[in-house]
């Protein structure tokens, strides 16, 4: 999980209005950093099954959000993922 600090940063960076916490590139900022702090948890801890099912639902949860924004809003997605430095969608 992320700390408060970490999350109201990211949601700082990748904000589209003032009172923004909820749009597609403020939750998938969040779920990659999620994703990243699992993927290095279960580097230690091999065997942590609940662990990686919940690892395996941000990532869906990630995607699917990603394919929306591609559809709804291509050039926000395109910058997304160059300023999170992830894969784009193969599908």
């Amino acid at each position: 999980m992320l700390d408060k600090k970490k999350k109201q940063k990211i949601i700082e960076k990748f904000k589209t209005h003032n009172k923004d916490t909820g749009s597609p590139q403020v939750q998938i900022a969040i779920l990659t950093e999620e994703v990243k702090e699992l993927t290095k948890h279960l580097r230690t801890h091999k065997k942590d099954f609940s662990s990686r099912r919940g690892l395996v639902k941000k990532v869906t949860e990630r995607r699917r959000l990603m394919r929306y924004l591609r559809r709804e809003d291509k050039a926000a997605y395109e910058t997304l993922i160059t300023d999170l430095k992830i894969r784009p969608l193969n599908d």
